[in-house]
């Protein structure tokens, strides 16, 4: 496309976008090669826990940054499950107010830190960059480029708290801290609402704690984005289960008005294969919570894990990524990653596969477990795999895979974790009498407001969705706060 300058606007409000206009015209703009952020070296990350990525110099977010076209027409914030204002931000980086541009994700996006690192960016924001969608090119490094903005202003030491509305005296319940709860309380605090967080855990983040491993996303960046909810006004209580240690009539009577849902998906889907009960055969839940959330890893803990030479994981997503990342830190000489599919179909993040094929993972795709062996002991010891083929597409749109006859073999193992997937935690559901809830065990939403069919609930996240990236259950728990609000307000008219 020659006439790049026929899809931007000559006239912006803000003085200095206009100065940065005329400093680069569109056509060098685009002449600009994405920047890509450094990584550790593969065979060293392999055996520590320490950040893959390792973050964007000042200079390089700058060039970046000098990238975006600042379009009239930001197709990437309505690519953004939060509706972040991304030329916004990118442009305070380009003209070096790194701070103005954190401040600027805090308006819409609690957890910028996080979603920096581990939002599926390639299929939402950049995916519906103007690069993208009307030049054919390598769209702008958007998530990147969140990171480096809110990394900065985390180790500047100046970190901004978000402004917050005149207190109404109205107490809300969030049930569940992680980002679809997070979002959600983020949202309803600067709407001046008294809000109070209810984690069934011992510690606060949900699955940005207990699920994602601190390679990809360590702890201490989630613990500064909830730090913040918490000088915002969040209250957060822990060991605290809902519908075990108070009901939600309970709660009502200590003068909670309503309440939002996001409790997860935290219950984990195994193959019902025999001897899937062996021992050593977890499921991927717990096989990251005792690892990442229990530091089963640290002599100094008590939490028991096995860690195989030979590990097995069985799925394609992001958790088997995850999973199988892993197994490879804790030791294990060969980990294998076994899905039924091939890698075309394969749900995880094209960085996650590049990061896992780089480390040493072994790919065996087509290929689907049918039994386990174990010892004597009861400890799994073989596996029995069966090649598979494609067929036609299935109702998620992949090709459905098929089992070929008379394929199967064995493969030694010590260790197999199963990935394939999780379903929503019953708790709530059943401590809620008429709850309307779908067949899969999921709450049944308007999706505008996430109000479920009792007035006072709203719900979102993986109770909802059933299994969901961090982002869209953050979208989740904008919607519903802007939910809340509405029906707060109008009861409060009657």
């Amino acid at each position: 496309m020659e006439n790049i300058a026929e899809y931007l606007k000559e006239e912006r409000s803000q003085p200095w976008r206009d100065e940065l206009r005329k400093s680069m015209k569109a056509k060098e703009r685009t002449s600009i090669e994405r920047v890509h952020m450094p990584e550790q070296d593969p065979v060293e990350r392999s055996h520590n826990y320490l950040e893959v990525n390792l973050g964007l110099t000042e200079e390089m977010a700058i060039t970046e940054a000098h990238r975006c076209l600042d379009c009239p027409d930001p197709t990437c914030i309505s690519g953004c499950p939060v509706n972040i204002n991304i030329p916004k931000f990118i442009k305070k980086i380009e003209a070096h107010d790194f701070l103005g541009a954190a401040k600027v994700l805090k308006e819409t996006n609690a957890l910028p830190a996080v979603c920096g690192r581990v939002c599926p960016q390639e299929v939402q924001c950049e995916n519906s960059c103007f690069y993208t969608v009307k030049l054919k090119k390598t769209p702008i490094a958007i998530g990147n480029l969140e990171r480096f903005a809110a990394d900065y202003e985390r180790n500047s030491g100046k970190i901004s708290v978000p402004e917050i509305a005149e207190h109404n005296n109205t107490k809300v319940a969030v049930i569940g801290s992680g980002p679809a709860g997070l979002a959600a309380c983020g949202d309803l605090i600067k709407m001046g609402y008294d809000v109070t967080v209810f984690e069934a855990l011992h510690d606060v983040g949900g699955v940005l704690k207990y699920g994602i491993p601190e390679y990809r996303l360590p702890n201490e960046i989630v613990d500064v984005e909830i730090e913040n909810l918490r000088k915002m006004g969040v209250k957060f209580h822990t060991n605290f289960i809902v519908g075990k240690t108070a009901s939600l009539d309970m709660l009502r009577e200590q003068g909670y008005t309503a309440f939002f849902v996001g409790s997860g998906a935290g219950l984990p889907r195994f193959m019902n294969i025999p001897g899937e009960n062996s021992v050593g055969i977890y499921s991927s839940n717990e096989y990251l919570t005792r690892i990442n959330l229990m530091h089963a890893t640290d002599p100094d803990y008590d939490t028991p894990v096995h860690d195989g030479k030979t590990v097995a994981i069985i799925g394609g997503g992001n958790t088997a990524m995850d999973s199988v990342r892993t197994a490879k830190r804790m030791g294990a000489k060969r980990a294998i990653l076994i899905y039924r599919r091939s890698e075309a179909e394969m749900p995880a993040r094209m960085e996650e596969v590049k990061h896992a094929k780089e480390e040493g993972i072994e790919f065996m795709t087509l290929h689907n477990p049918v039994s386990y062996e174990a010892d004597e002991k009861g400890r799994v010891t073989k596996m029995v795999v069966q090649k598979m083929e494609l067929g036609e597409p299935d109702a998620s749109g992949r090709r459905r895979p098929i089992p070929i006859e008379g394929s199967e073999f064995e493969i030694e193992v010590d260790v197999v974790v199963v990935a394939i997937g999780v379903s929503p935690n019953p708790l709530i559901p059943h401590a809620v009498p008429g709850l309307e809830m779908s067949r899969w065990g999921t709450i049944i939403v308007d999706k505008e407001t996430m109000q479920s069919s009792i007035p006072d609930i709203f719900a979102g996240g993986d109770i909802v969705r059933g299994g969901a990236t961090v982002i869209l259950a953050m979208g989740d728990g904008r919607r519903a706060a802007a939910g809340i609000h509405k029906y707060i307000t109008e009861k409060v008219k009657k």
